[in-house]
């Protein structure tokens, strides 16, 4: 019987493989960042993830979806400098809060639900528009997927999520930097996926299997 619902395990794994996927691109995630801002964005995803590992072991009890997501939120929000560990922080901190009212089990509707809410925290504290080049622009389309595969399981509606961010990344080489660094570049980043935007991508992705190279998802440069 297909899951109705991700458990404790199924959302540790989840979060085991968003860890996989970044240490895997972190080196591709810099190159990105390098092209268009400070070049740190790996580097602060990949610190994001290893303080959210480290306080996962130190818990006494099993946590359950809920509580993973939450610790997830944390590391982000108290651990991480910079724009994008606080903005990460917000996503999953609506998650946890979607999975914790949810019951049990991390539901689809939980999915869309908090990813919707993160999407909005997001847009509130960063003031960040669809087509801005920001993560917003892989965010949007994956919320729109979790809402139309409400009656779907986790896993497959979490596929649709990725599969819409991956074409958000994509879409973002076409457009013109609005907000960050890469707006004092103009149109000289054009063509430059944005890595806020190849972020939220790797996270959706690897609830199915941890993502070990960007170039696949990318646009041919």
């Amino acid at each position: 019987m297909t899951p109705t619902a991700f458990d404790a395990a199924q959302t540790r794994s989840w979060v085991h493989g968003f860890t996989e996927s970044v240490y895997a691109t972190e080196p591709e995630l810099t190159a990105l960042d390098q092209r268009t801002g400070d070049g740190d964005f790996g580097a602060n995803l990949a610190a994001g993830v290893r303080a959210a590992g480290l306080l996962l072991d130190r818990m006494e009890a099993p946590a359950g979806p809920a509580e993973t997501l939450d610790t997830l939120a944390h590391a982000f929000l108290d651990e991480i400098g910079g724009t994008s560990g606080p903005l990460f922080g917000l996503l999953f901190q609506a998650l946890s809060r979607a999975a914790a009212d949810s019951g049990p089990g991390l539901t689809t509707a939980a999915l869309a639900e908090g990813t919707a809410r993160g999407l909005a925290a997001i847009r509130r504290v960063g003031d960040a528009s669809p087509g801005d080049k920001t993560l917003v622009d892989a965010l949007t389309p994956a919320t729109a997927a979790l809402r139309t595969a409400q009656d779907a399981p986790p896993a497959a509606a979490l596929a649709s999520a990725a599969d819409a961010a991956w074409q958000g990344v994509r879409d973002t080489a076409s457009l013109t930097a609005r907000m960050g660094r890469a707006s004092y570049l103009g149109e000289r980043a054009t063509g430059i996926p944005d890595p806020g935007a190849v972020g939220v991508a790797l996270f959706f992705a690897s609830a199915a299997t941890p993502v070990r190279t960007l170039a696949p998802h990318l646009p041919a440069d």
